[in-house]
């Protein structure tokens, strides 16, 4: 077995990196997993996960993670309404399917992403992962890699695997590919305690998600655990739009301002969302991954999730498409099919590359489809309405 005694270090404890950690030692591997939030309970989550058939329940499953998932899947969170700028609602599922049925499982079943957090913290040993672990460099170290943290701490390892996301400080160490900006940027509000705070748009949720189409623009959202709200905002700024605005991030009737001059002929109810809005928001620039990405393997070092393949969130594939890198790194390093490290991690990649830039590809596509003239329509036909 090519792992053995051989020390594994995982950066970031996302759904790869967690997922990753989990498959490993159920194989007996020796696994760390380095965190940069300071315990389990730091992180600010977003919006609900939707678990795909082929990639997030194909790991769920590898990890024997299954029946606990199911007890903490978010019933309603997988209904949705499509509206038109004006809140007019042109496709409502809340009324369809067996919904009396307790049996009844959604074909995406969605899922708060603590909740999944959790679920995986919960399954690994203790001390497994290393909290308050701020990766900031690494230097080659006899076969492997010595790991440098913010709080003054290192760490060898025989093989890292980088789970750090879309600004990985490790990417740099495999490849100089760069992603490119998608021609989107997203600004991302979220409203506590959303019954109170912002009725209308609660009472139009009914617990699910919410996809918003008019003039070009979007704005997506859905239910967050601790009765919160998720919202986005999608438009086609330059890509220095945030810094070159002016705008103030913080302040909530700037923001207004803005909303109403930017999302022109939109409704009132989404005035809520800046009025109760949690600062400050936060502007967030979309890029993705050249297509035809490829690199040199190492031997000692990969990629997993957005580390490896940024992509933009227009198919829901970011979360599922990191766990399913997990479950086949974890297979080619443990199946014992190739001689030495690098011919296992070569396989993984050679596979990751094809998956990624398919799910790229389609995210793409789907973002073009979103802003483009008839948006509503061409969504609509897009999920067979």
């Amino acid at each position: 077995m090519i792992l053995k005694n051989k020390q594994i270090a995982i950066v970031g404890a996302g759904p790869g990196g967690l997922t990753l950690a989990r498959i490993l030692q159920m194989e007996g591997a020796n696994v760390k997993l380095y965190e940069r939030d300071f315990n389990k309970d730091a992180r600010v989550q977003g919006s609900p996960l939707d678990m795909h058939e082929e990639s997030g329940w194909a790991a769920l499953r590898k990890s024997n993670l299954i029946n606990e998932f199911r007890q903490r899947v978010r019933q309603g969170a997988d209904k949705k309404i499509i509206v038109n700028e004006r809140a007019e609602i042109f496709f409502s599922d809340h009324k369809t399917g067996p919904a009396e049925d307790l049996n009844y499982e959604p074909p995406r079943p969605e899922i708060d992403r603590g909740a999944l957090r959790r679920l995986f913290l919960e399954s690994l040993q203790p001390d497994t992962v290393v909290w308050n672990s701020h990766f900031i460099s690494m230097e080659k170290q006899n076969e492997g890699w010595l790991l440098h943290f913010k709080n003054g701490s290192s760490a060898y390892a025989d093989l890292v695997v980088a789970a750090d996301g879309a600004n990985s400080k490790i990417r740099s160490h495999v490849t100089n590919i760069k992603a490119v900006y998608s021609g989107i940027t997203m600004v991302e509000i979220n409203v506590e305690n959303a019954a109170n705070a912002t009725p209308n748009i609660y009472t139009l949720l009914n617990g699910g998600k919410i996809m918003a189409f008019g003039n070009n623009k979007n704005i997506l959202g859905g239910q967050k655990g601790k009765g919160g709200l998720g919202f986005y905002l999608s438009f086609r700024p330059d890509e220095n739009w945030a810094a070159s605005s002016g705008l103030d991030f913080s302040d909530k009737t700037q923001l207004l301002a803005w909303f109403k001059e930017e999302y022109n002929g939109w409704s009132d109810i989404w005035h809520e969302l800046f009025e109760h809005a949690a600062t400050p928001v936060i502007p967030r620039p979309i890029y993705c991954i050249p297509l035809d990405q490829t690199w040199a393997t190492l031997p000692n070092l990969t990629l997993l999730g957005d580390a490896a393949h940024v992509m933009p969130p227009f198919a829901g594939e970011g979360a599922n498409t990191s766990m399913f890198d997990a479950l086949e790194l974890s297979e080619c390093i443990t199946s014992g099919k190739y001689n030495t490290m690098q011919e296992a991690l070569a396989a993984y990649e050679v596979n990751m590359f094809k998956r990624a830039s398919k799910a790229a590809k389609q995210s793409l596509e789907n973002g073009e489809r979103m802003h483009s003239e008839g948006a509503l329509q061409k969504m609509l036909s897009y999920f067979g309405l």
